[in-house]
């Protein structure tokens, strides 16, 4: 059923993903098979994701759902709540936004969006609550690295936003996110070396993200086109 439908560089950027995915895990860990298989499922996720299919949206609640406890073992609370409590429920809304409004009656591919200044407004009021709130609740709870822990929150929260919005500027909030990850994930490793492998995770998140912000740009000029 898929044939045909990745092109060759999707394929060789997901390949590519997979197999840094898994050296990382075989040298760095080779016990916490959890974080290895939701990093899969990650990067999975994201190749659907960059050709606009609902599918992908799915993976991403399941992958949400195990980053969550992945971060709650390493306290980072921000993590937890970001991902289990925001980016899968969202994901799920997502999920129906997208199979309610496929391209032209293809349910593989979503009817790409634009944001009006309505909806920006809204992001921007709702981001700055969800942060402030999310900043105190991370400090009761002692989240490891508050600061940008709260800065991923807001990152993460303008992504699934846009996201629902079908906006393809979703993945270019979600490449900011991942750049948070980095550091995050960074410090993680400086203590405990096996979290090499969520680390590269997040750096194949990046790449995966930017080339959905081009690609979805791409998509959204064919869709105007074809009207």
């Amino acid at each position: 059923m898929l044939k045909g439908y990745f092109t060759k560089w999707e394929k060789t950027l997901w390949f590519s993903s997979v197999v840094l995915i898994t050296l990382s895990f075989l040298m760095f860990d080779r016990v916490n098979y959890l974080k290895f298989i939701a990093s899969l499922i990650g990067t999975t996720s994201l190749i659907f994701i960059a050709k606009g299919n609902p599918i992908g949206q799915l993976l991403m609640m399941i992958f949400g759902m195990i980053y969550g406890y992945i971060s709650y073992s390493y306290a980072y609370y921000g993590e937890l709540i970001t991902y289990a409590g925001m980016t899968a429920p969202m994901s799920l809304m997502s999920l129906f936004s997208w199979l309610k409004n496929p391209y032209k009656g293809n349910r593989a591919q979503v009817k790409i969006s634009r944001v009006t200044k309505k909806d920006v407004a809204l992001m921007l009021v709702l981001s700055i609550v969800v942060t402030v709130v999310l900043y105190f609740v991370l400090k009761h709870f002692g989240t490891a690295n508050l600061i940008p822990s709260t800065f991923s929150v807001t990152t993460s929260f303008v992504a699934v936003f846009l996201s629902f919005k079908r906006s393809p500027y979703f993945a270019l909030s979600y490449a900011v996110n991942d750049i948070v990850l980095i550091i995050l994930w960074t410090l993680a490793v400086l203590e405990d070396v096996s979290y090499v492998s969520v680390l590269v995770c997040f750096v194949v998140f990046l790449a995966n993200d930017m080339y959905s912000f081009i690609n979805w740009r791409k998509i959204r000029a064919r869709q105007t086109d074809d009207k």
